[in-house]
């Protein structure tokens, strides 16, 4: 099921002062996350662009009633302000299609072509009623002449006869060109369906999705396993999913795993030859040192290739230091020689 704690919704959302500094004096190395500032609590499932000279993060949440989808800048990935939310109040379908939904979740943030494209995830508490949206627009910045978001309605849903859940999407294009939208959270895991590219939803929506990871549950458990992210590099595909349980504030054990395929369909597997399929890979986020650690659950992350050419990743951790609060983290990505991705404290 999906066990996401309401609670982080509604109450843990503390603003913290932020301070401008000039994109020239970006950190492009080093312990980022240990001069994080600004508004950076209350941040659940980033996922991260850059338009021009800002970094935008997206994410879970509302701190007001009736908005969603978490805006968040910086200009030098280091100090993050607010900046409201992309939505006022949630679709006209979103209700009738995930009946009791009351916030999005999970989005995701892509750039095909001219426009941007947003998927966003409706569910309610451990249920697999869920759907996914999508809304477009030709800028990030709420300033230029051509922003503004536009919801372009729904992409997939699952039901309860169906053995998948349609939330925490991930937009990726094939070195052939093709789209696709892996997703999924607990049930039988992670799934992957192709997008019509010019339309950005299913191209074939009777087609069955393929599958890419999922945990081995005890009769009647739980399968956690979700939030996929697929970052396409060289001749591979590595596939990003979550393991154990977010939503819980310093108690999570949440970590993330990382598999590496040829081919996007998978299997993909992990440096030491095990499989996403059996609920192994290699683990790319973790909080060691449980009885000490400050930030707790570490996952749900988002990438960012950057225009001059290094990698970033985007994550949330709990914050045992603040009542186990959602906080952004950000961490530069390094490769090995051997090709795999390493997480930069």
């Amino acid at each position: 099921m999906r066990f996401r704690d309401k609670a982080f919704k509604a109450g843990c959302f503390v603003a913290l002062a932020a301070s401008p500094l000039s994109a020239s004096a970006q950190v492009t190395t080093g312990p980022i996350n240990s001069i994080l500032t600004g508004e950076i609590t209350g941040t659940h499932d980033p996922v991260i662009m850059r338009e021009g000279e800002t970094y935008y993060v997206y994410s879970t949440g509302s701190d007001t009633p009736g908005s969603a989808v978490l805006v968040r800048t910086s200009p030098d990935l280091i100090h993050w302000t607010k900046r409201g939310h992309v939505f006022d109040k949630m679709p006209g379908w979103a209700t009738k299609a995930v009946p009791g939904v009351e916030g999005m979740w999970a989005p995701d943030i892509a750039k095909v072509g001219g426009r941007y494209l947003l998927y966003y995830s409706l569910s309610t508490f451990g249920s697999n009623r869920s759907a996914i949206g999508l809304a477009t627009s030709a800028a990030l910045d709420p300033k230029a002449p051509n922003y503004g978001w536009r919801d372009e309605g729904l992409v997939v849903m699952s039901t309860p006869e169906s053995d998948f859940n349609a939330i925490d999407p991930n937009h990726v294009i094939d070195r052939e060109g093709r789209h696709w939208l892996s997703l999924g959270s607990f049930w039988t895991g992670i799934k992957l369906f192709e997008l019509d590219p010019k339309t950005g939803k299913l191209l074939r929506p009777a087609a069955k999705p393929f599958s890419l990871a999922r945990r081995r549950a005890p009769a009647g458990g739980p399968a956690p396993a979700e939030a996929p992210f697929i970052v396409s590099r060289g001749g591979d595909y590595y596939l990003f999913v979550s393991y154990d349980y977010c939503c819980k504030g310093a108690n999570s054990t949440y970590y993330t795993v990382v598999g590496r395929s040829k081919n996007i369909k998978g299997p993909y597997v992990g440096k030491d030859g095990s499989r996403l399929m059996d609920g192994e890979g290699t683990i790319f986020l973790r909080a060691d040192l449980q009885e000490k650690q400050r930030f707790r659950g570490p996952g749900h992350n988002g990438f960012l290739h950057d225009k001059d050419g290094k990698d970033y990743v985007v994550y949330h951790a709990y914050d045992k230091e603040s009542k186990g609060v959602p906080t952004l983290r950000v961490s530069p990505v390094r490769w090995t020689a051997d090709g795999w991705p390493e997480a930069v404290p």
